[in-house]
């Protein structure tokens, strides 16, 4: 077996099948005049080498790149608002699409092999979990870049990622609901260890503490960002002996599992309970009231993510590894003075 820091040439498999470079090349194109046992062990030796055939870099787009744009879980409003501004910035760019889900990789030589065979230009990733490091060294290999999206956690140094102010936005959440007059604030949030979560949990924090609200260790939890975790996390502070009167959801699914929940025990929204979310995807707009929401700009991330792709893929050296975009408050009718 080769060095993995040493690529295998058509000379080395060559050499272990005892056969031409030219035949080698033959099997590699698919060409018939090959002997089937010739062309099942060169194929064979070609696995066991991980053989990656070079990608002639071009300078610009044409009507055959193609970007492909992996998520880890099932689609959701989430994913349709950062789709929506990955087709928007491939349309203008004559780069075409491919949406896909991403699952188990195994064998991360072969996978990172099959994208660039498929003629990929290059990778992003949305929300995925830390890649691993013979995934990157794989995608690298054939020199497909990546780009990752919103990621859960903070990438490898040198990994390009493109994300938004969370911070800042569970800040201004957090200092919204404190200056309609409440106290008693819940966080209820995504994965205890992902950066996105982490950022939006210690803006909250920030605020509450500068306004000397404290923070019972009940009212912070930690789930995943879907609408059953916070029904579960909903019911769970508000069964409290003491529950809050406004609670910050990290994204706006599990804001509606929290509405539904409070609606399960008699709550009205906002007159007994005010409710923020984070994303401002479609369904907070369509909430039934119409949920306040701190603006991460998907669409307009997506399209960063296809262009700094693009750049990486054409060899332009970019001014910042990570690039975080402006979230914005919105105000709808979920939220009210205390009353």
């Amino acid at each position: 077996m080769p060095s993995s820091s040493r690529r295998a040439t058509l000379a080395t498999v060559a050499a272990s099948a005892g056969v031409s470079v030219a035949t080698v090349s033959k099997v590699l194109n698919g060409r018939s005049d090959v002997a089937p046992t010739t062309r099942s062990l060169v194929q064979s030796l070609l696995r066991e080498h991980d053989y990656i055939a070079p990608s002639p870099r071009r300078e610009g787009p044409v009507a055959t790149d193609t970007i492909e744009v992996q998520f880890d879980d099932d689609f959701s409003t989430y994913s349709t608002e950062i789709i929506q501004g990955v087709v928007a910035a491939g349309a203008e760019l004559g780069v075409g699409i491919v949406v896909s889900v991403r699952k188990k990789i195994d064998h991360p030589a072969a996978w990172a092999r099959d994208l660039a065979a498929a003629g990929r230009r290059a990778l992003i990733c949305v929300t995925c979990d830390q890649l691993t490091t013979r995934q990157l060294t794989a995608l690298s290999r054939v020199q497909l870049p990546l780009v990752v999206i919103d990621p859960l956690h903070l990438p490898h140094a040198g990994v390009t990622s493109v994300g938004s102010t969370n911070f800042a936005g569970g800040l201004a959440a957090t200092q919204h609901l404190l200056s309609l007059g409440h106290r008693r604030i819940a966080y209820l949030g995504g994965p205890a260890t992902a950066a996105c979560n982490q950022a939006r949990l210690h803006g909250y924090r920030a605020a509450m503490e500068a306004e000397g609200a404290p923070v019972p260790p009940a009212y912070t939890r930690s789930g995943h960002f879907r609408y059953s975790d916070g029904l579960e996390y909903g019911a769970a502070v508000l069964d409290l002996p003491e529950p809050p009167t406004a609670i910050f959801a990290g994204c706006d699914e599990s804001a509606l599992g929290v509405m539904e929940a409070a609606r399960a025990r008699g709550l009205r929204i906002p007159e007994d309970l005010s409710i923020v979310g984070f994303d401002d995807t479609q369904m907070a707009r369509m909430a039934s009231p119409p949920l306040t929401t701190v603006r991460q700009p998907l669409p307009e991330m997506g399209g960063v993510a296809v262009r700094t792709a693009l750049r990486l893929a054409a060899g332009e050296k970019i001014d910042s590894h990570h690039v975080e975009l402006a979230t914005e408050l919105i105000v709808r009718a979920s939220t009210a003075e205390r009353a």
